[in-house]
Parts: structure tokens; sequence; C-alpha cells
């Protein structure tokens, strides 16, 4: 599904039906699966995007995201004891300045990522613009504000939810979502981007071996790159 930045600051309300909601209940107890998964080796997560907000479709992806430092050994392990064999394990980096993840695919739209580097502050907010939650929140049915990719703020109701445009509402944005507004005028470069010259691909992918780490390709990729090099050294 293609999605379009959209400029109107009309707000539109949306009401959920029965199948909606046994469609989210549905992505979030899988989910909540994965949470648990990394939790029993202390390794905590959240879930983020239309899962957190609450706007959820059939074709709605679960991204599971390890926000606290681990070793992608502690992350397999921690699947394989729940019986979870990913699919592909893919390390990612978007631009060539920003920070290399590592991509465990669970099966076709589901994953979970992990950062490889100590995150910035606006890499960490894009999670939290997107709307995030944790698993305790999973657990209570909570749904939180954020911004989808057509760049419309989502704010739950109880039978649904308001969307609006949030172009010229940016700093309303960042006051609501508790992030800086850099975060997200950045969010809306990248979209608006997006939108006119449509996805131009990842910088960098590398699909792992099956003997492979992320950490192990991680330093192969940057012994070839002397940004990302100085990124690991600091």
């Amino acid at each position: 599904m293609k999605f379009r930045p959209h400029p109107s600051k009309e707000v539109l309300e949306v009401s959920y039906v029965k199948d909606h909601w046994k469609i989210l209940e549905n992505l979030r107890k899988k989910g909540l699966e994965l949470m648990d998964a990394l939790s029993s080796r202390n390794i905590l997560s959240i879930v983020y995007g239309s899962i957190a907000r609450g706007d959820v479709n059939i074709d709605s992806d679960i991204d599971v995201f390890v926000v606290t430092p681990a070793s992608s050994m502690d992350v397999e392990l921690a699947l394989e004891r729940f019986g979870i064999k990913p699919l592909r394990r893919i390390l990612v980096q978007a631009t060539p300045y920003y920070a290399p993840k590592g991509y465990f695919e669970i099966e076709e739209s589901v994953s979970i990522s992990l950062p490889l580097v100590k995150l910035k502050k606006i890499e960490r907010e894009f999670y939290k613009f997107a709307g995030e939650i944790n698993a305790d929140n999973v657990k209570t049915n909570k749904r939180v504000p954020g911004v989808d990719k057509r760049l419309m703020l989502i704010e739950p109701l109880e039978y649904g939810h308001l969307e609006t445009g949030i172009i010229g509402r940016e700093a309303y944005v960042s006051k609501l979502l508790g992030i800086g507004i850099e975060t997200v005028l950045e969010r809306v470069h990248v979209l608006m981007k997006r939108s006119k010259f449509g996805r131009t691909g990842r910088f960098k992918e590398i699909e792992l071996s099956k003997d492979e780490n992320f950490e192990s390709a991680l330093h192969t990729w940057a012994d070839k790159n002397s940004v990302l090099r100085r990124r690991l050294k600091n």
C-alpha cells in the first residue's frame, strides 16, 4: 500500500468496527509473544507504528524494536528458547550516516530489529514519533498517539481515533509526543521527499549467512566505510 503525505488540517474522526479490534488483538498477541521471548533474557523491547496507535489493517506490520543494549547472540538465544527461528537476518543501514541495525525477519511483515551502535537522540525519537508501547502497555490494551506515513497524527479514542495532518502543526506534535522539534521536522522532510521521488532503497543491506553474526558483519563493513568506522569508535 502506498502512502502519501496529507497536508489537510481537517480533523477526521474514525470509528472502529468489531473486525478492526480483532485484527489489532491478533497483531498485538503475536507481537507480545516475541517481546516475552526477548524478556526471558532481560532484553527490553517495544512495538511501534500502527500496532501501538491502533489504526491497523489486515496488512499491518509487526515491528518489534530492542531498546536496550543487547548482543545479537542473546536475541537469537531468546528466540531459540521459545522455538522461534528467523527466516533471514539482515544488516541494514538506511543512509551513510544513520545507525546500522540488525533485522531478524521472523515471517512476512513480522520482524525484530536492534541497533548495532548507540542511537542518537533523533534516531531514538523516530519510534516515539511513530508511536511506541512496551509489553506492559500491550497487556493493558494501551494505545498511544503517533504519526503515520501520510504525516497524519493519529490520536486514539475509546471507539477509534482522530487523525489530522501535521504540516504546520509540528510544534504541537513535538509537545504532544514528547520529542524534539528537530525530530518532527526531519521526519516531515524524509516522508515528503519520499512522496516526491519514491523510496530510493537502503544505503546498505547485507543478508547474513548462518555462520555470521551481526557484530562481525558490522565490523567487516566498517573496514570499508570510514564514516561507520568513526561512528563505532564514538
